[in-house]
């Protein structure tokens, strides 16, 4: 019996595999990498979009001082904020959602399309990724 050629499937076997892995890798990283992009210009626009009260309702509780928001505005900043800042290298970016739950935060939603490096049958080709961020204004 000729155990010649018997480490071929052993050394294929583990080529595939540390292939697949580092394919899995790869598209992970990217996927965090696009979501925290995708944070940032939701942070962004939350931050903008808080900002966003009207001068003359701001008004002094005891010892705070309170700028109110609506969700109109609190939109109509994000959609400023996106069209001014732009998507930079974000795929197909959606503003989800931009209101204020409670007249003093502004919360924005964001989704964009991620796409692997690298295509492959363990990753899906493209994914919707979406994140929401939150502010509050402070004046003194």
């Amino acid at each position: 019996m000729s155990e010649r050629g018997s480490m071929m499937p052993l050394f294929g076997g583990a080529t595939v595999l540390l292939l697949s892995m580092a394919l899995g890798v790869a598209g992970a990283s990217s996927l965090l990498i696009e979501r925290q992009r995708l944070y940032s210009l939701a942070d962004g626009a939350a931050v903008f979009a808080s900002e966003s009260f009207d001068p003359t309702a701001v008004s002094k509780q005891g010892s705070r001082v309170r700028a109110p928001l609506t969700s109109y505005r609190v939109r109509q900043s994000a959609e400023e904020f996106l069209e001014t800042v732009g998507s930079q290298e974000l795929t197909k970016v959606v503003l989800e959602s931009a209101h204020t739950p409670d007249g003093w935060h502004a919360e924005v939603g964001l989704s964009s399309l991620w796409s692997p490096p690298v295509v492959s049958h363990f990753l899906p080709t493209t994914l919707r990724i979406q994140v929401e961020a939150r502010a509050q204004t402070f004046l003194r």
